[in-house]
């Protein structure tokens, strides 16, 4: 996890806020914050508001890097109309609670377990009908590793429901809503 604000204080409580339970880095400016991403960072807390890059400009460096984070802006900035443009996945207004920050972060991490067991279960999926197309109902039968992966996709499909009940219901209609859009090949983009 990556706290950025240029708030020392408050990044610092931030980070103290979640250090029992997560591994924290902290960055300072917006600079900072793009000399701390690395691929290990699985959630960025960002403010909008930094001494040398606006957290929206750190925002769109994280995207165009392609790295594999979940970004929750944390600012005093209230939302309006420009916030359809920008790329982030929760939006918190300052003053923030320990609370808060902390139900935000569960909810970005569990989002991210969600989506990466749906593509595993894709992956699965996509093996068994190739399999099914290729093989006779007695091959499949008969193999072991067909079985296996049977098993595989039951077991993603019971973690896949064991996270989406822990969710809340703003979530679990957001991830839904994505799904549907991965189904239809991004037919409403």
């Amino acid at each position: 996890m990556l706290v950025v604000d240029d708030e020392k204080n408050l990044a610092d409580l931030y980070s103290t806020w979640l250090t029992e339970t997560y591994g924290v880095d902290t960055a300072y400016s917006g600079s900072g914050a793009l000399d701390a991403i690395d691929r290990r960072i699985d959630v960025v807390l960002l403010d909008r508001h930094l001494s040398d890059f606006s957290g929206d400009e750190v925002l769109a460096q994280i995207r165009d890097q392609e790295f594999d984070c979940l970004v929750a802006m944390v600012t005093a900035v209230e939302p309006d109309f420009d916030i359809v443009q920008l790329e982030f996945d929760e939006y918190l207004t300052k003053p923030v609670s320990e609370g808060e920050l902390r139900n935000v972060v569960r909810s970005l991490l569990e989002r991210k377990r969600y989506d990466e067991k749906v593509n595993e279960l894709f992956s699965l999926v996509s093996k068994r009908t190739v399999l099914m197309d290729e093989k006779s109902t007695a091959e499949l039968k008969r193999s072991d590793e067909y079985r296996e992966l049977v098993q595989q996709i039951q077991t993603v499909n019971t973690e896949l429901d064991g996270i989406v009940h822990g969710l809340s219901a703003r979530d679990t209609e957001a991830l839904f809503a994505q799904l549907d859009s991965r189904v239809r090949g991004g037919a409403d983009d």
